[in-house]
């Protein structure tokens, strides 16, 4: 293919950079678009040598959400085919939720609809100051239902009531605000912002940072059982014996750079 909608670039540290590359279409995303990024998600969860995910895009916009084509031959769709088609959305959004490396969204330009999802599913995101988002659904009649589960959950539910049916535009600074993006920055200044993220994952256990992203996974909205913290007693006494466990601890003991941080 020589124009894939989605590039995928593996750095020799282990960085995937999966970037969405139809800039000329302001990113906007289809069914094939949809997808080719849920291959790429499930394909990078398999490899234990990829330590980080960012999640970029090509052009001016990180992504107009979804494209006129794709909502026009959605509008001819029956329930059935409605239903299979949304499955396939959610399918996508679950698998970059679930990527067990730490993911870090670059976000330029328009963010709106469905790509306000893909930044909610992402662990962090870097913002330019001149990006905007909208939760734009409910202009043309719909709703964000299936990334609600992410944005609900990156923005909470009483801005998530505001947004979801004022389907108003807001600015970087109120996206940083509200938890949506991790950091904002100058738009010459991003790269340089997206670099000390993946820099600062990693300078630190490989193994550890798989673990600490499913610890916040398994721990956070649940009730303090007998049972969960009896779970993070497991947890922290596994790894601590673990083999990467063990030179983190000599490391520091020592004095010394661990192993992951010598070339």
């Amino acid at each position: 293919m020589t124009n894939p909608r989605v590039t995928l670039d593996i750095d020799k540290r282990g960085v995937a950079t999966v970037a969405l590359n139809r800039p000329d279409k302001h990113n906007a995303f289809d069914d094939v678009f949809i997808g080719e990024l849920r291959d790429h998600f499930e394909a990078l969860a398999a490899r234990d040598d990829v330590r980080v995910v960012v999640l970029a895009s090509a052009g001016k916009n990180f992504s107009a959400g979804a494209d006129l084509g794709y909502m026009k031959r959605m509008a001819g769709y029956d329930y059935g085919h409605n239903m299979r088609d949304a499955e396939g959305l959610a399918a996508m959004l679950k698998a970059l939720f679930e990527l067990p490396q730490p993911t870090i969204a670059r976000v330029q330009g328009a963010a709106f609809g469905g790509a306000v999802g893909l930044v909610s599913c992402c662990d962090m995101a870097v913002a330019s100051e001149g990006a905007s988002f909208s939760l734009s659904e409910v202009k043309i009649g719909l709703v964000p239902a299936t990334i609600s589960p992410y944005v609900i959950r990156a923005i909470g539910e009483r801005a998530a009531r505001r947004y979801f049916v004022t389907a108003e535009r807001f600015r970087a600074a109120e996206a940083l605000r509200l938890g949506l993006v991790s950091e904002v920055v100058a738009e010459d200044e991003l790269d340089t912002a997206l670099e000390r993220l993946v820099s600062a994952v990693l300078g630190n256990g490989p193994e550890a940072v798989r673990a600490a992203k499913d610890l916040v996974h398994s721990v956070a909205g649940k009730p303090i059982t007998r049972e969960l913290v009896e779970d993070t007693c497991a947890r922290i006494a596994h790894i601590r014996v673990s083999e990467e466990g063990q030179e983190g601890l000599s490391a520091f003991l020592d004095k010394r750079q661990p192993r992951w941080n010598q070339e």
